[in-house]
């Protein structure tokens, strides 16, 4: 298959660009230029084949994507919310499924060590996320409780000097070839808990999901647990009920918002460019006005949506986002 050619410029008739402090836009340009580099010639290929680029895991390490906002401290960037939205935006606009891997490392992985995890657990697990040398993904969803996480049947069983842990988890972006496991189960009362468990646990295992028709280019798979001995100290200190694993999924979820739009962006551009090469009636479609309105509402979406997410990256920032 021919590598595509990147030709994106990023259109911006309302000057949003004047919202954003220089460090954005440098970070916005940073990862732009690397989705031009290094995603775009290779991912339609690896798209078609249903596989997952493995090198782009190091590379995201080295750009930064990874834990963004995680403090410098501990590995990450120290950076603000817009800055990691505008990332996500980007590695959407080459592909749903890097994005994916970015924002299950950050917001699922690293946000739930961090903002749950002792200090033993941060400096353990969160640099070595954060520089892609260990991939990690996040085990909630079960194949029989998916929009209900409160009726999760895996279990975290004390057992003494260390927890046991049953059950299966499904649909678990990363997992084929994560080192590291942030899983959700109930404890012996009944109560949610997270846990990291790491890849070479004797009953822990993760095969991959295959026949998908989106996000071909992510490696997604099952988390099956057969009485895996996790080291008490394993355990999410500050984990307590459901409050944890959803306000994981919150953070995800800023940074998927973001992510659409990326997505977004391509789709117009590829209309637009497609609009000027497409001769019909003697003249490019684009100079048809049904194609011209079908653009401008395109761009007029992406538009309300730019400044929607520009906003809620404000009020994260200030700690005001509910």
């Amino acid at each position: 298959m021919a590598a595509r050619t990147d030709n994106f410029t990023g259109p911006d008739y309302f000057k949003l660009d004047e919202l954003l402090t220089e460090e954005q836009v440098m970070i916005r340009e940073t990862v732009r230029s690397y989705v031009k580099r290094e995603i775009s010639p290779i991912i339609e290929d690896y798209a078609q084949k249903a596989e997952f680029p493995q090198q782009i895991v190091k590379q995201l390490g080295d750009l930064g994507c990874f834990g963004p906002t995680v403090p410098v401290e501990y590995g990450g960037g120290g950076l603000d919310y817009i800055s990691y939205g505008l990332m996500m935006q980007e590695l959407e606009r080459g592909d749903s499924g890097v994005r994916s891997t970015a924002s299950v490392q950050g917001s699922l992985v690293m946000f739930p060590i961090n903002e749950f995890g002792s200090e033993e657990q941060k400096h353990k697990f969160l640099p070595k996320l954060a520089s892609g040398e260990w991939l990690g993904c996040f085990g909630l969803t079960e194949p029989n409780h998916g929009s209900d996480p409160g009726g999760m049947l895996t279990t975290i069983k004390d057992s003494g000097d260390h927890y046991l842990v049953n059950g299966a988890k499904m649909w678990i972006s990363n997992a084929p070839f994560a080192q590291v496991a942030v899983v959700w189960g109930k404890d012996d009362s009944g109560e949610v808990r997270g846990i990291i468990l790491e890849r070479g646990m004797e009953g822990f295992t993760t095969p991959t999901t295959h026949g998908k028709w989106s996000l071909r280019a992510s490696a997604t798979g099952e988390l099956v647990f057969d009485n895996v001995k996790v080291p008490k100290e394993n355990l999410l200190p500050k984990a307590k009920g459901l409050k944890g694993p959803l306000s994981c999924l919150t953070k995800a979820r800023f940074g998927i918002a973001w992510g659409t739009v990326g997505a977004a962006m391509d789709c117009y551009d590829t209309a637009l460019q497609y609009s000027k090469e497409r001769v019909q009636f003697d003249r490019p479609i684009g100079g048809f006005q049904l194609q011209q309105k079908k653009l401008a509402e395109m761009i007029t979406e992406i538009t309300k949506a730019q400044l929607l997410n520009w906003r809620l990256g404000v009020l994260m920032n200030e700690g005001k986002a509910t």
